[in-house]
């Protein structure tokens, strides 16, 4: 772990709105800009209620986002922006929808290329449109950060980009828009959040200035995600849920994710499981294992759950299982229709997918994720 006077990037939007009935004053601020045309990138369900935003002037809408997109979504988002000619890019959904928005604000109309700018800081700038992000779940923060994760279909691997240029002019965060998420992918996309905190809270790079909030997004998930999944229409709850996948986002930039996110995404890449239900399927194992390393950080996180622990791996397994399963998640690889046989190609997904897993507490050798996957088979 990385001490208190260590450097440290914190970035943020610019403006940042939060609350129920918030989602109209993205309208207003793109009025206040001048902004005349404007492109929404959204899922067909939220492309159906564009109109909270009150946009001004000519609204197009890409309304085709797919859950875990690959470069074909990608193109088709880029060839929208070029055709919109927008000067906003809002991007109106779940983080699928946000990292598509992000993408095209960079590279509708760059000469730079997809492979061109994955990894850190390859971008070019300066960004040509201005960029607003709108979640419509309580899970992936992106509407906070300077990543972007797409998949390359043919290597069934995320490819991420990650850029200052990325990040949004403007956040608006309305808990109300979350109201009509279905229980299962409340609890799942909740976890996700969780994971955002608790990974970096234990993560080699955790940072006093990010602990903050790794710490209370994991304690406003600890209070409100059930009240959410029993009661759809909460609105403490869902702002509470908002509030923690903010929190979340914000510290992925300085901090990132590690070990539990390594290990989810070749379930969404190669089984097409959506990301939230993963992380919370692996959240378990992976905090259990990372205990040793991490014992009095691995209690604080039970505790901000509700769970009171002791140092020991399987009562630390036990607790953080039973706080996912008791929200309804499916917490069986078989039970999401992995095959077994395909364990062993996703281990070595999992253990290439080094950005991450080089963030883990605990060095994770490729036969302990193919041993977690088993497990959790």
């Amino acid at each position: 772990m990385v001490s208190l006077d260590s450097p440290i990037t914190v970035v943020r939007p610019e403006v940042i709105e939060f609350g129920v009935g918030t989602a109209d004053k993205l309208g207003k601020w793109a009025e206040s800009k001048g902004y005349t045309r404007t492109l929404v990138i959204s899922d067909a369900f939220n492309a159906s209620r564009v109109d909270v935003l009150e946009l001004p002037g000519h609204v197009s809408v890409f309304a085709d986002v797919t859950p875990e997109p690959d470069i074909a979504n990608l193109d088709k988002v880029l060839a929208a922006a070029n055709a919109a000619n927008a000067e906003l890019i809002v991007g109106f959904g779940g983080g699928s929808a946000m990292d598509l928005a992000k993408l095209a604000a960079v590279l509708a109309g760059s000469p730079q290329t997809l492979r061109e700018v994955v990894g850190p800081h390859k971008v070019t700038g300066p960004r040509k449109v201005a960029l607003a992000q709108v979640p419509t779940t309580s899970g992936t923060g992106s509407e906070a950060g300077t990543r972007a994760l797409v998949t390359d279909p043919a290597t069934q691997v995320k490819l991420a980009v990650e850029s200052l240029y990325m990040l949004a002019d403007i956040a608006v965060i309305d808990p109300g828009l979350t109201f009509t998420v279905p229980a299962r992918t409340t609890a799942a996309t909740g976890v996700d959040a969780m994971a955002h905190c608790v990974e970096a809270f234990t993560n080699r790079k955790a940072h006093p200035m990010i602990d903050i909030y790794a710490i209370e997004g994991a304690r406003l998930v600890g209070k409100y995600l059930a009240r959410a999944v029993k009661d759809g229409a909460d609105a403490e709850a869902r702002a509470g849920l908002s509030l923690a996948s903010l929190y979340g986002g914000f510290c992925l930039g300085p901090v990132n994710t590690a070990g539990g996110h390594a290990l989810a995404y070749p379930l969404g890449t190669r089984w097409h499981v959506a990301h939230g239900a993963a992380n919370a399927l692996i959240f378990p194992h992976v905090l259990a294992f990372n205990t040793p390393s991490v014992p009095e950080k691995t209690r604080a996180v039970m505790a901000a759950l509700g769970h009171q622990t002791s140092d020991d791996v399987s009562s630390v397994f036990d607790a953080a299982y039973a706080f996912c399963a008791d929200l309804g998640i499916e917490m069986k690889l078989s039970g999401l229709g992995v095959p077994s046989d395909d364990l062993d190609a996703m281990a070595d997904d999992a253990f290439a997918i080094r950005r991450l897993l080089d963030n883990n507490p605990r060095e994770l050798a490729r036969d302990d994720i193919r041993a977690i996957y088993q497990a959790a088979f």
